[in-house]
């Protein structure tokens, strides 16, 4: 019997309670390592610090930071950083868990971690910025490291973030130590094809999702969700394989056009980070953009963002989540029953920690690759784990998340029963 975590509010939608809900969905498909299941629903450590920092009219302020280990029973923790106003601590385990699941689907010997500021970027200086990503960096030291848990930028976060949290912990350990982060710029042990690796593992587990349901690309109406990295790369990619972006919403603004936006005016958007540069669409209502007439949708912004009710006005034949978590478990349920495909997070935003995985080999090594061969690599592993993931699903008669989940459930547990417990 689950005995509740007493420092965790539950029941209250957060991303930790869909995970859990999501856990219990799989459970009847695991066999006997189901004994092992408690490990899943458990983070193996968390840490909250304090982050006080000087800001830049002489003041003090504190800011909350988080770190979750969630499972490392396949190897180090692999998990972003993100700077929200609303971070809380069930987000950042619900994130931590889904790491742990993505890491194990498209099998990277990673486990699951995450970390969090709660904080406004917006309304921080470059230097204040750089302040709150250096002490937190060096609260959470003792939980970090190229063989221990490796962050990686995420919401609000960037190469130059991890560049300052790199920096921070050398200084700390006195060497070099590129290792400790990814997505870093590639002047400091960055990989190459990494800003556009979620976005490009989006588009291809969606290319063979398409064709899977017989959807053909070219002609097909696309509407994003989040226009950062992941949205950007991927609104790129579908348009040069022929299909028209026809929707994009950001944090302020949601546009619409049903002839397609021109690809000049979405560079200049991904450039800028605001799609109300967007001449050639129409702004509509925030609500209005889950109505577009669409075939493909890609939520790429932040987690919770189709519930039932949006999950039944939806007109898409096919849903990507370029973000974690965007999907509710009642949602997933209404999409199933009006035949909507959902490509899942925990494989179709995989390409990020597979780049990742990639950068913190190279870094090992010191051996970097072309960018040519890091696509080839990524399409390869992100192509044949969501095959499995298909085969899993049509053997079970179950969804491609379900599918999902028992693929790397099997391997966590099967990883957690073998190495036994200590002492």
């Amino acid at each position: 019997m689950t005995t509740p975590l007493s420092y965790v509010q539950t029941g209250t939608g957060s991303a930790w309670d869909t995970y859990l809900s999501q856990v219990d969905r799989v459970v009847p498909y695991l066999g006997p390592l189901a004994q092992w299941q408690e490990s899943l629903r458990r983070p193996k450590r968390v840490l909250a610090v304090d982050v006080p920092i000087e800001m830049d009219d002489g003041s003090v302020r504190h800011f909350e930071g988080f770190r979750v280990h969630h499972n490392l029973s396949r190897g180090p923790g692999k998990g972003g950083l993100r700077i929200h106003h609303d971070v809380t601590l069930e987000e950042i385990m619900g994130l931590a868990a889904w790491m742990t699941i993505k890491t194990a689907a498209v099998n990277l010997p990673f486990g699951g971690a995450k970390g969090g500021i709660r904080a406004d970027p917006r309304q921080l200086s470059i230097k204040e910025l750089e302040r709150i990503t250096r002490r937190y960096t060096s609260e959470i030291a003792p939980l970090i490291g190229p063989a221990q848990d490796i962050p990686a930028p995420d919401v609000n976060t960037n190469s130059q973030v991890m560049a300052w949290m790199m920096d921070t912990y050398s200084m700390n350990v006195g060497a070099t130590v590129t290792g400790v982060v990814t997505g870093k710029p590639v002047h400091l042990g960055g990989s190459l094809g990494r800003t556009r690796a979620t976005g490009r593992g989006v588009f291809v587990t969606g290319c063979e999702a398409a064709r899977r349901i017989g959807l053909q690309l070219s002609g097909a109406r696309v509407a994003i969700q989040g226009v950062g990295n992941v949205g950007f790369a991927a609104a790129e990619l579908f348009a040069g394989a022929g299909a028209k972006i026809v929707a994009l919403q950001d944090d302020v603004d949601t546009v619409y056009n049903p002839a397609g936006m021109a690809m000049t005016e979405l560079g200049h958007a991904g450039v800028h980070g605001r799609i109300g540069t967007v001449k050639s669409a129409a702004p509509i209502g925030r609500e209005d953009f889950w109505d577009v007439d669409c075939d493909i949708l890609i939520p790429a912004a932040l987690e919770g963002q189709i519930d039932a009710a949006r999950a039944q006005r939806l007109k898409a034949k096919l849903v990507l989540e370029g973000a974690n978590g965007p999907t509710l478990p009642a949602a997933d349920d209404v999409l199933a029953e009006r035949g909507i495909v959902v490509v899942p997070d925990v494989i179709c935003n995989a390409g990020g920690v597979i780049v990742s995985y990639f950068e913190w080999v190279q870094d090992f090594s010191s051996f970097f690759w072309s960018e040519s061969e890091i696509n080839q690599r990524l399409d390869n592993i992100i192509l044949s784990a969501f095959l499995a993931i298909c085969a899993t699903a049509g053997r079970l008669g179950v969804s491609l998340r379900t599918a999902a989940f028992v693929v790397a459930c099997e391997r966590v547990l099967a990883a957690r029963a073998d190495r036994g417990l200590y002492p």
